[in-house]
């Protein structure tokens, strides 16, 4: 796999699916040790992950890889608590 672009690397921090499919349209990402149909799987169900294995293809373990998992944790840890401030309370007797 080429190195993969700058743009990617900081698209995919805030918006990974748009960014795989601007890179899949733009012809940015190669054919990995990824093939069949794991990767398009990866990028509708948990889009994360996929650019996570990408990364560690490409650049091995660094920087990029802690970011990027970071990032993972944040927003799948924050999802559940905004879901579950959202549902209001049964009301106490009546």
């Amino acid at each position: 796999m080429k190195d993969l672009p700058m743009w990617f690397l900081l698209l995919s921090l805030i918006l990974p699916r748009i960014s795989l499919v601007i890179a899949y349209f733009h012809h940015d990402l190669t054919q990995g040790v990824l093939h069949g149909w794991i990767p398009p799987t990866l990028a509708v169900l948990i889009p994360r992950v996929l650019i996570i294995i990408m990364i560690y293809q490409d650049r091995g373990f660094g920087g990029w890889l802690l970011l990027h998992s970071l990032v993972l944790t944040c927003v799948y840890l924050s999802a559940g608590k905004q879901q579950r401030r959202g549902r209001p309370k049964p009301a106490q007797g009546a």
